[in-house]
């Protein structure tokens, strides 16, 4: 498969998860998956657009557990460095 053809492939993959993760009745469980395969889709574009500049995919997986304690981090109210986030009134 020609270069130019894996991108657009790779494109037509990130528009249809970007739809699906739209959609308001999708399962957690199944919205995380797309969310993960999103950035894998995207790391995918970059390998094959700019080689040697991807991460592996070890390091992908830790950057988004990172990503994804940060959040519920957020969630909680807390920033990162455990200090209550006030609430602006």
């Amino acid at each position: 498969m020609a270069g130019h053809t894996i991108l657009e492939v790779l494109n037509d993959a990130e528009s249809a998860l970007r739809e699906n993760l739209h959609r308001h009745d999708l399962d957690p469980t199944a919205r995380a998956h797309m969310e993960r395969a999103l950035n894998h889709v995207r790391e995918s574009y970059i390998a094959t657009n700019e080689v040697g500049k991807a991460r592996t995919v070890h390091q992908l997986v830790s950057d988004c557990e990172g990503v994804e304690r940060l959040m519920i981090k957020i969630n909680r109210g807390h920033k990162p460095g455990g200090v209550p986030i006030k609430p602006s009134h």
